[in-house]
């Protein structure tokens, strides 16, 4: 089994929306362990994303910080030369960018609204499993997770693309799994439940209206940004080397059933 501190020692590592939520502790989990990380984003202007770089610095690990948006695919492919240039390789991809449109359902749904989440959430992954992907098939070896949700497994009134992005994200990877098994390449997803992040700060809108949402999960608390970037240290690391195409659902074991 791998150093259980430094289990990522020496890897190469993209994170996209790595500037804040669950992006940001994953690359900051990554450079815990041990990884060189690459902290991408569409937002540069409010230096959060520098200020990441320099967090996964203070870890003695070296950083990059780079402003691209996924859904251009030459956007992708510049960050995928520019990480191979500075590092020389890529052990691991995390496709953590994504956005949502809240409130819409599919019917109220416009073209653009439509095109803003699926071009990000799914067109973007594609493009950044591609461009990674091509890589990792020359040096034989590799590891990419996305982010899915477990909107993508059951839906909720609302969400509208969001939940047909995830959807297609769970078999975007179990297809990737499939093509780039023999070269030796994972690739695996985590579903996330509700993670107190800045994306949902609306829904949670109050100590009181979050302490109701948390009472009716089976654990009886939302979850943290650490929830979901120690499962993805699991699956970047050796110790998950018999497991690809999976999806992981982390959401404190869902809603708690009504009575009958």
């Amino acid at each position: 089994m791998a150093d259980a501190i430094h289990v990522l020692e020496g890897d190469v590592a993209i994170v996209t929306g790595g500037r804040r939520g669950i992006g940001r502790a994953i690359a900051l989990a990554f450079a815990e362990a041990g990884a060189t990380v690459c902290i991408c984003d569409v937002v540069t202007r409010d230096g959060k994303l520098d200020a990441v770089a320099r967090e996964v610095q203070q870890f003695g690990q070296r950083s990059l910080a780079l402003g691209i948006d996924i859904s251009h695919r030459d956007e992708v492919e510049g960050m995928v030369q520019q990480v191979i240039s500075e590092f020389g390789k890529i052990d691991i991809l995390a496709n953590c960018a994504g956005i949502w449109v809240p409130g819409q359902t599919l019917v109220e749904c416009d073209e653009s609204n439509w095109d803003r989440v699926v071009n990000t959430n799914l067109k973007g992954t594609h493009f950044c499993c591609q461009a990674s992907a091509r890589e990792m098939i020359d040096r034989r070896r590799g590891n990419i997770i996305n982010i899915a949700s477990d909107l993508g497994i059951n839906p909720l009134p609302g969400i509208g693309a969001y939940a047909v992005s995830k959807a297609a994200i769970i078999m975007l990877t179990r297809q990737l799994a499939l093509e780039l098994g023999k070269y030796r390449i994972r690739v695996n997803a985590i579903a996330p439940g509700m993670i107190k992040t800045d994306m949902n700060i609306e829904t949670r809108s109050s100590p009181e209206v979050e302490r109701e949402i948390a009472g009716k999960r089976v654990l009886g608390r939302l979850g943290e940004p650490s929830d979901i970037s120690k499962t993805a240290v699991y699956l970047a690391s050796d110790n998950s080397d018999h497991v690809t195409g999976q999806t992981i659902v982390v959401n404190s074991g869902g809603v708690i059933p009504s009575s009958p």
